[in-house]
């Protein structure tokens, strides 16, 4: 039996409550989240968006939750202040990766999981989410949302073909090889392998090794995933 992560628990104690909720008795967000406000790390969030009419750039979201998830790349609660989703900075986000799952969960009344990749003012951002709409008879007027950051990689600005042995290079470095395990690997020396390190960190404007493969792999998912819409798996009817 797999062992549940803090995440799961949230979102385990979250659908036991919305179960006890009916569309007669509309209930109101804080009898769903309540209880767990204090289970929510440094790496989740908890948002309310209320449903106001039809047009979607109209609802409010509204953060219950701050994340304490800090990063240089990208100052995320910032980002989600309080607003309207159609004063929301980056529209392209909102448009892909939230309205259509906020419009399919509102239809269907029903909670939805998923493991969202999309892009975020120009960085790759991957996280879990669970969205829980309002169960009522009429028309749902809110639905929350609750995240766990999984990854945010920026990109370097220029982008630049490497040789064979870099690509080697850098491979072993995102399998966990230091540079000496690198180095024994590719048959070269020890010194080789850092000044070919040093040589792309300063072509790519990384900071030290760690950002230089965080930024290669950040140019690979952009590579391999052309559309930046997220990745979806829904919950059981």
């Amino acid at each position: 039996m797999a062992r549940e992560t803090p995440f799961t628990v949230v979102i385990r104690r979250m659908i036991d409550a919305w179960i006890q909720t009916t569309p007669e008795h509309p209930a109101a967000p804080e009898d769903v989240f309540r209880d767990v406000l204090d289970l929510l790390s440094i790496k989740m969030r908890l948002t309310l968006i209320s449903i106001e009419g039809d047009d979607p750039w109209r609802w409010r979201m509204q953060t219950i939750r701050h994340s304490g998830f800090a990063s240089r790349v990208l100052n995320i609660n910032k980002i989600f202040s309080d607003c309207r989703l159609g004063e929301f900075r980056d529209r392209q986000y909102m448009q892909e990766a939230v309205i259509p799952r906020l419009q399919d969960v509102l239809e269907r009344q029903q909670p939805v999981t998923e493991l969202v990749k999309t892009r975020l003012m120009g960085v790759n951002l991957g996280y879990d989410r669970i969205l829980l709409p309002q169960k009522n008879a009429e028309k749902p007027e809110w639905v929350i949302s609750s995240s766990y950051a999984q990854f945010l990689l920026s990109p370097p600005e220029r982008r630049e073909k490497m040789d064979v042995a870099d690509e080697a290079i850098i491979q072993l470095m995102i399998e966990g090889a230091t540079a000496k395990e690198v180095a024994t690997t590719l048959g070269v020396s020890h010194r080789t392998v850092e000044h070919r390190i040093e040589k792309m960190k300063n072509r790519y404007g990384a900071r030290n090794a760690v950002h230089l493969v965080s930024m290669l792999i950040a140019t690979h998912l952009d590579r391999s995933s052309p559309d930046s819409g997220p990745a979806m798996a829904k919950t059981d009817d």
